[in-house]
């Protein structure tokens, strides 16, 4: 059997290997952008299909594609849909900055299954061409960034809303569990007023809770489909109603709301969209970088720190020391939460560098929202798994941090003023007092007027 086939593009004859559905521009690719080991996002490659499968129902409805070559595109397309042929895509993310390569690649794969499918040679784009079927009334100007919205709508919707919810759940269970459990709360790093562990963590989930939102409400931007639009966004080359019957197919194919960009100018110009949901997700990453710092320092110790939860013994932390256990999952969020925020920069300089009706930093755009949207949905996943649910709290270190914190004076200044409420607490910390026994030493309030003042429980809520 020959180990190469000869194809034809549009700039002459290329070996192609004898086994590849791809075809000669996917070779050219190749060959041409041997740059790095990444592929383009496996992700992209089931979206791909579904426009594609969305755009030949689309012409085959007008009587654009005749119904038999549309339903060949349609089986293929299916058979992507359903795991087959994903190692057909061999291409580096670091291509042309449309894409071009990438969705040849899809129209090649699609062209010549179907030729295998119709008893053809492959290379031959009989009965289906990569262009002129596979492609029909679509640009990669306009095909890719929809594919690009498509992916990060499906990879949100399938992950990353299911994980931050989870997380939620797993941090509410903790907050109303410890509802009741009064502990010293701190600023500036330095002892405050009390709360309870249940308030502190009720604002981890109201956090998640805002994340939710804001992720929702980012996605409705990227509903919207620039498919339509062709080379500028004209829609040269594509009949009136094409935008609209392809983007209807393919939210009847994923179930999710999309639909045709209002200004498809606009949506092929620039991706603000994904740039938009690219700082969505930045937000997302501050607030689980701000969870997992928290509950590091609140676990740190256990014995020299501030100890007050106890996190899972996961793994031995150390070569060295015996015994020792480090804060893990802690550190493995944090760093998933400043790779987002690189992400999120690499994603906004290619946004920003659109030049007039297109722009060409589309793959380095969705390789690095998808990779955001992917480190967050495992990191939380981990993070949920092996140490929130597991978390624990050592009741006698927070009682004794809480009996012992300067801070309790606090409700003394509205009965006997600012100033004598602050000499109390300077007195016991230079003396090594109790605040009680401080301001008894002092004389500046009865026993029975600091026992009813100075209860912590009180403190936690507005009281009169």
């Amino acid at each position: 059997m020959a180990e190469f086939r000869i194809e034809k593009d549009s700039l002459g004859p290329v070996e192609v290997p004898a086994h590849a559905l791809w075809g000669a521009q996917t070779e050219r690719a190749r060959t041409l952008f041997t740059i790095g080991d990444e592929p383009m996002p496996r992700e992209m490659i089931v979206p791909y299909a579904i426009l594609k499968k969305g755009c030949a129902l689309a012409n085959r409805e007008r009587g654009k594609l005749p119904a038999d070559k549309a339903g060949l595109i349609v089986r293929v397309c299916d058979e992507i849909i359903d795991g087959l042929h994903h190692d057909m895509f061999p291409l580096s993310v670091w291509i042309s900055g449309s894409g071009t390569q990438f969705n040849m690649n899809v129209n090649e794969v699609i062209a010549n299954r179907c030729s295998q499918l119709a008893g053809e040679p492959v290379g031959t784009g009989k009965p289906v061409h990569p262009n002129d079927h596979a492609n029909k009334s679509q640009s990669t100007n306009d095909n890719f960034p929809s594919v690009m919205q498509m992916v990060v709508a499906i990879e949100v919707a399938k992950r990353l809303l299911h994980s931050v919810i989870l997380l939620r759940d797993a941090l509410s269970a903790k907050a109303e569990a410890w509802r009741d459990i009064v502990k010293i709360g701190r600023t500036h790093m330095q002892d405050a007023t009390p709360l309870t562990l249940g308030q502190e963590f009720s604002g981890y989930v109201s956090m998640l809770d805002d994340n939710v939102r804001r992720i929702e409400r980012a996605l409705a931007d990227v509903y919207a489909l620039p498919l339509g639009g062709t080379a500028v966004g004209t829609g040269v080359n594509a009949h009136p109603s094409f935008a609209p019957d392809a983007v209807r197919c393919i939210a009847d194919l994923t179930g999710l709301p999309f639909v045709p960009a209002a200004n498809r100018f606009a949506a092929q110009g620039s991706h603000d969209a994904l740039v938009q949901f690219s700082g969505t997700l930045k937000t997302l990453a501050n607030s689980l970088n701000k969870i997992a710092c928290d509950i590091r320092l609140l676990g740190c110790g256990p014995r020299a720190g501030i100890g007050e939860l106890v996190l899972p013994a996961n793994e031995p932390g150390s070569s060295i020391m015996p015994g020792k256990v480090n804060p893990t999952q802690c550190e493995a969020l944090t760093m998933v939460a400043l790779q987002v925020l690189g992400n999120d920069l690499a994603a906004t300089l290619g946004g920003t560098s659109g030049a007039l009706e297109m722009n060409a930093y589309k793959p380095l755009i969705i390789r690095n929202v998808l990779h955001s949207v992917r480190i967050l949905a495992d990191g939380m996943d981990s993070f949920r798994t092996h140490l929130v649910d597991g978390l624990e709290v050592d009741r006698k270190r927070i009682a004794t941090h809480l009996g012992n914190s300067l801070m309790l004076v606090t409700p003394l200044a509205p009965a006997i003023g600012y100033e004598n409420a602050a000499r109390i607490a300077r007195h016991a910390h230079e003396h090594g007092l109790r605040l009680k026994e401080a301001a008894l030493e002092l004389e500046l309030v009865s026993e029975e007027d600091f026992d009813r003042l100075v209860v912590p429980e009180k403190m936690t809520t507005p009281r009169d």
